[in-house]
C-alpha cells in the first residue's frame, strides 16, 4: 500500500502541471506519430522492392542459364526445364515491383525487362537449334551469349537496388530533420514543464528516478550492441509495463539477430552445397579416356582397377546428399581419387596415406581432405619439375581429429600466400581456377561454417612443398544432430 500511496503523491504533483500541457503535448505527438507512419510505410515498401529484385538476382544469374546449360547438355527437356516459367516469373516481378517505383528508379527496371526480352530470344534459339540438330559447339556460344546477358540483366538489377538504397537514404535524413524539428519544439515544450515543476522535481524520490535509470541504462547497451541486457522487475506501476515491453524487444531482437545471423550461415551454406555440386568434367574425361585406353590395351586388370576407384569416387562425392561420413569413405575417397590420377601422372607423383583404421568410425564433413589433395596435386606436384610427393596423415589429438596434407611440390610465394589468405579471410565461395576442384578458400569456409569454430586450414609452405591442415572435433554418429544429413 505505501507504494501505491507514493505513486498517488506523484501523479497529484504533477497533475495540475500535465494538464495545462497537454494540448500542446498531443500536437506534435500527433503529427511526429503520422510522419512516422507515413515514412515507415514508404519505408518498407522500399525495403520490399529491394528484397524481392535481390532475389531475381541469382534466378537470372545462375538458375536461368544453368536450366539451359541442362537442356544444351541434354540432361533435360525445355518443359522438363522449366526455363520459361523462370523467366516469365523474372517478368512478372520486374512488372510488379516496376509499377510500385518512382520514376526515378524505374529505367533500371525497364531496361532489365528489355534485356530479359533479348535473354529469351537467345533461349528460344537454342530450342531452335536442339529441334534444328545443329552442332553442340554452336549451342555453346550461344550459351556465352545466355550467361553475358543474365550478367548484365543482374547488373541492371544491382543498379535498381542501388537507386532504392540512395532513396531510402534521402527519405531517412528527412526523416531525421523532421524528427529534429518536432524533438526542438517538444524539447521548447519540456523547457516550459521543467520550469513549472522545478520544485516537484526536488522532492522526486529514489523510489523513481531509480527504475528510470535502470531503463536508460539498459537501452543504452542495447544500442550498443549489447542485445543480452535485460531490465530488473520495477515496484512502479506506470513504469512496469514499459519495463516488460522494453525487455520483450530485447527479446525480439536478439532472436531476430540470431535468425539473422543463421540464415546467413545457411545461406553460405547452400552456396557452398552448389558449388560442391559441380563435378569437373575435364577428370571425369581423362579417366574415361584412360579406362578405354587400357581396355584396348587389354590390361584387365587396370581397367577393373580404374572402374572401381572412379565408381568408389563418385558414390561418396555424392553420397545420397549426405553432409557427413565416416572417415573411413573420406579414406576411400582420397584413395579412389590418388588412384584415378597416378594412372595420368604415374611418372610425377607419388602418394602416401596413413590414416589409422581407428579414425574410421567417426564422422566429418564430407569432401574436406580431397580438395586439399587435389590442390596438392595440381598446384604443387604437376608444376614442378620432376615431380614429388603427397603424403596424407590423420591422427586423434585430445578428442580432435588432426588431418593434414603434405607435398613436395613447386610451394607458394610471399605473393601467393598473401593473396590465398586475402581470399581466405574474405570467404567468398568460388570454383577453383584451373581444374573445376572445390578449393582451399572454399573447405576452409565450410569448416568453419559447419563446425562453428574461427580458424579453418593451417597452410605452411615454401620452396620445399607445401603443408596444409586443419582440426576439427570428434563426432560419432549418435553426436550428429537430428537436422544434418549423414551418410552409413
Amino acid at each position: 500500500m505505501s507504494g501505491r500511496k507514493k505513486e498517488k503523491s506523484i501523479i497529484g504533483k504533477f497533475d495540475a502541471v500535465t494538464r495545462r500541457l497537454v494540448i500542446l503535448l498531443v500536437i506534435p505527438i500527433i503529427i511526429s506519430f503520422v510522419m512516422m507512419l507515413f515514412f515507415m510505410d514508404r519505408y518498407h515498401s522500399s525495403i520490399v522492392r529491394i528484397e524481392t529484385i535481390s532475389s531475381l538476382k541469382n534466378v537470372v544469374a545462375e538458375e536461368i542459364p544453368e536450366l539451359t546449360w541442362n537442356v544444351v547438355s541434354g540432361r533435360d527437356s525445355f518443359v522438363g526445364s522449366g526455363v520459361y516459367p523462370r523467366i516469365r516469373s523474372v517478368y512478372d516481378t520486374i512488372a510488379d515491383v516496376s509499377s510500385k517505383t518512382s520514376e526515378e528508379n524505374r529505367l533500371s527496371l525497364i531496361v532489365a525487362e528489355r534485356t530479359m526480352q533479348t535473354l529469351e530470344g537467345y533461349v528460344k534459339q537454342i530450342r531452335d537449334n536442339i529441334e534444328a540438330q545443329v552442332p553442340v559447339v554452336e549451342n555453346e556460344t550461344v550459351m556465352e551469349e545466355i550467361r553475358s546477358v543474365a550478367d548484365l540483366v543482374a547488373s541492371m538489377l544491382n543498379e535498381y537496388i542501388t537507386g532504392e538504397i540512395d532513396t531510402t537514404a534521402r527519405m531517412s535524413v528527412t526523416l531525421r530533420i523532421i524528427i529534429i524539428i518536432i524533438a526542438t519544439v517538444e524539447g521548447g515544450i519540456v523547457l516550459m514543464a521543467g520550469i513549472l515543476r522545478i520544485r516537484s522535481m526536488k522532492k522526486t524520490s529514489v523510489f523513481v528516478r531509480q527504475p528510470i535509470e535502470r531503463l536508460e541504462n539498459v537501452a543504452e547497451q542495447l544500442a550498443d550492441g549489447t542485445l543480452d541486457a535485460r531490465i530488473t522487475e520495477t515496484e512502479v506501476t506506470e513504469l512496469r509495463n514499459l519495463t516488460r515491453q522494453v525487455n520483450i524487444m530485447a527479446d525480439r531482437l536478439e532472436d531476430m539477430m540470431k535468425k539473422s545471423l543463421q540464415d546467413e550461415r545457411n545461406l553460405r551454406k547452400a552456396e557452398l552445397r552448389n558449388l560442391q555440386a559441380q563435378i569437373n568434367p575435364h577428370f571425369l574425361y581423362n579417366t574415361l579416356d584412360a579406362i578405354i585406353w587400357k581396355a584396348e590395351a587389354g590390361e584387365k586388370n587396370e581397367v577393373i582397377q580404374l572402374t572401381s576407384a572412379l565408381s568408389d569416387f563418385f558414390r561418396i562425392s555424392l553420397s545420397s546428399g549426405a553432409d557427413w561420413i565416416p572417415v573411413s569413405q573420406e579414406k576411400k575417397h582420397i584413395e579412389g581419387y590418388l588412384t584415378i590420377q597416378q594412372t595420368r601422372y604415374r611418372d610425377i607423383m607419388h602418394y602416401e596415406i596413413d590414416i589409422p583404421e581407428e579414425l574410421g568410425r567417426f564422422y566429418i564433413l564430407k569432401l574436406l581432405i580431397q580438395p586439399l589433395v587435389e590442390n596438392a596435386l595440381y598446384h604443387g606436384i604437376k608444376i614442378k619439375r620432376g615431380g614429388g610427393t603427397i603424403k596424407v596423415t590423420g591422427r586423434l589429438e585430445d578428442d580432435m581429429l588432426v588431418f593434414t596434407v603434405k607435398d613436395t611440390g613447386l610451394g607458394m610465394t610471399e605473393e601467393q600466400m598473401n593473396t590465398l589468405k586475402e581470399r581466405m579471410k574474405n570467404g567468398q565461395p568460388t570454383v577453383s581456377e584451373g581444374t573445376g576442384g572445390f578449393g582451399l578458400v572454399n573447405v576452409n569456409l565450410r569448416i568453419r561454417l559447419y563446425y562453428s569454430q574461427e580458424e579453418g586450414l593451417k597452410i605452411k609452405s615454401g620452396p620445399e612443398g607445401t603443408e596444409v591442415s586443419f582440426r576439427v572435433p570428434c563426432r560419432t554418429k549418435e553426436e550428429i544432430s537430428e537436422n544434418e544429413s549423414i551418410s552409413g
